[in-house]
């Protein structure tokens, strides 16, 4: 699988991946919350540098932001899911941050076991998200 850098032409496929697996993953959260969130993630998108993973159809399959060591945000479109292409996204934040830290929600049951499986060790728990609402994260660092 080949990693690339996105570019503004990608923001819209990466938006609804984004849309797809929150939608997926995410049922914990309130409809109010959903729509705040997507708000800001519009914001954040318009500035992050985004890697996308392609699928075989040519599309974007996921997307990876980094900010220095930490991983911001790691999707893949729920109808690829299990197909290796989160794993790809990961591997290549690792070139990028070979001690990657990441925050998974707590509430998102694919989110820890994804990243455990990988080498990632929790190393804290904020009982909210940055925001202040009541998404606790798992903060986790990879050691290989």
């Amino acid at each position: 699988m080949i990693i690339r850098r996105g570019t503004a032409a990608d923001r819209p496929r990466a938006l609804q991946i984004w849309r797809d697996a929150v939608d997926a993953t995410h049922g914990f959260l309130t409809p109010q919350d959903r729509a705040e969130i997507d708000g800001m993630v519009q914001q954040f998108f318009a500035e992050a540098e985004l890697w996308l993973v392609d699928g075989e159809d040519g599309r974007a399959a996921g997307f990876l932001i980094m900010d220095g060591d930490m991983i911001d945000a790691l999707f893949v479109d729920p109808a690829v899911h299990g197909r290796g292409y989160g794993t790809a996204l990961l591997n290549h934040a690792l070139t990028l941050a070979p001690e990657a830290l990441v925050d998974a929600s707590e509430q998102a049951t694919n989110a820890l076991p994804f990243y455990e499986a990988r080498g990632f060790v929790r190393i804290g728990r904020s009982e909210t998200d940055p925001q202040g609402r009541p998404y606790p994260l798992i903060h986790l660092r990879y050691t290989g």
